[in-house]
């Protein structure tokens, strides 16, 4: 009686961390979430709107104050130029948007290319649509594709290719020739883009996020995800924007209106508010995070673990391999939260086939203390294990 795609779907890692983490009273650096509630006056905008405002069913595209915000936002930092009347439609979460733009835009045997490490949403969610994953691997330490691995996996059958940058879980920022590149391969074989860019805003050392959507030839055949949880950390919120030329924008706001058809009104008022008068946030809120990349990356250096470069979203990457660990990924990180203490995620997670069994992900957007007494118990789990 169940569909084939959701039947017998293991637990998905990071419940299954987590609960360890519960049961263990371990430090949760699996999960990517934040410590703090997020920045309070944009909480207090959503706090206003649902005292003073309308809990009707908003606009199925989104409030038109949110669309106008997030126009501007991208505008602004991007460089886009979005109508906010056809080309934004705001869903239930970034995993919605995803959704929508699988359901509307992948017909049954229609192939579509995916890079691994990649979000466990992905291959489900294009399978029940009736695609055709063509999975390309990325691998450590700089986790980047190359001309004849696009060339592989390309085709006259692919309708579809799937970005994520910055990437999760690799923390790294795709650079302009490799986004030059995809779009070039992308143009020849007309075919649409979808970009996970959920993490944009957060991206370290002075480097600015770039969407495929600017490169040349891509603006009529991409659909540009957005998350308001990663960019104002309060990942609960579950407000997502989809930003497309209005041909694509129409199919995935019908795609979204028999998904979820709206999102709360409250905390689509606080989202426009924040990306319209809450500026700062999006100069310190990376700027934390950096320095708390920067400790948590000390630390493990100190105890003797090769920590990868992470350039941007919530985590940084262990070699275990290179730290002199001899423990596979998911080993480690089992007994790392049992006996240990702390909680991480086994890279390999994220692969669908021949995965990377030698890194582990860590989450540092956490108080200073609790990486500070992460950091003394992955310690003592480098000298145990």
């Amino acid at each position: 009686m169940v569909h084939p795609v959701f039947d017998n779907l293991p637990t998905t890692i990071f419940e299954r961390m987590s609960g360890l983490a519960r049961q263990y009273g371990a430090i949760n650096l699996g999960q990517g979430f934040p410590d703090d509630q997020g920045p309070l006056p944009v909480r207090e905008a959503a706090a206003r709107a649902l005292i003073e405002g309308s809990n009707q069913y908003p606009p199925m595209r989104g409030l038109p104050e949110l669309r106008a915000a997030v126009a501007g936002h991208y505008g602004r930092t991007q460089d886009l130029t979005l109508d906010p009347d056809t080309e934004i439609v705001v869903t239930s979460g970034a995993t919605e948007a995803l959704a929508a733009a699988f359901t509307s835009l992948i017909s049954p045997g229609d192939e579509v290319v995916l890079f691994q490490p990649l979000y466990d949403a992905y291959l489900p969610l294009v399978r029940r649509a009736g695609g055709v994953p063509r999975l390309v691997k990325l691998s450590p330490p700089h986790w980047r594709f190359e001309r004849a691995m696009l060339e592989a996996a390309f085709s006259n059958r692919t309708r579809m290719v799937v970005l994520n940058s910055p990437l999760n879980p690799a923390g790294v920022v795709a650079p302009d020739e490799d986004l030059a590149l995809l779009a070039e391969v992308c143009v020849r074989h007309d075919v649409v883009a979808v970009c996970d860019e959920v993490w944009e805003a957060v991206v370290f050392d002075g480097r600015r996020h770039r969407p495929l959507m600017s490169f040349p030839g891509m603006r009529e055949r991409t659909v540009k995800i957005g998350s308001a949880g990663k960019l104002f950390g309060m990942t609960g919120w579950k407000v997502g924007f989809l930003c497309a030329a209005p041909p694509l924008a129409r199919a995935l706001a019908a795609a979204h209106q028999f998904l979820t058809f709206t999102t709360p009104p409250n905390l689509q008022a606080g989202v426009a508010w924040g990306l319209d008068n809450h500026r700062a946030w999006f100069d310190d809120m990376p700027a934390n995070l950096q320095r708390s990349r920067d400790r948590l990356t000390a630390g493990l250096r100190d105890a003797g673990y090769v920590v990868l470069e992470s350039q941007g979203t919530y985590f940084l990457n262990v070699d275990l391999a290179a730290s002199g660990i001899a423990l596979d990924d998911v080993t480690f990180c089992e007994r790392c939260v049992t006996e240990h203490g702390v909680a991480a995620i086994p890279v390999s997670a994220f692969f669908a086939e021949d995965p990377v069994t030698t890194v582990v992900r860590l989450c540092f957007a956490k108080a200073d203390a609790t990486l500070d007494e992460a950091v003394r118990r992955l310690a003592a789990a480098k000298a145990a294990l």
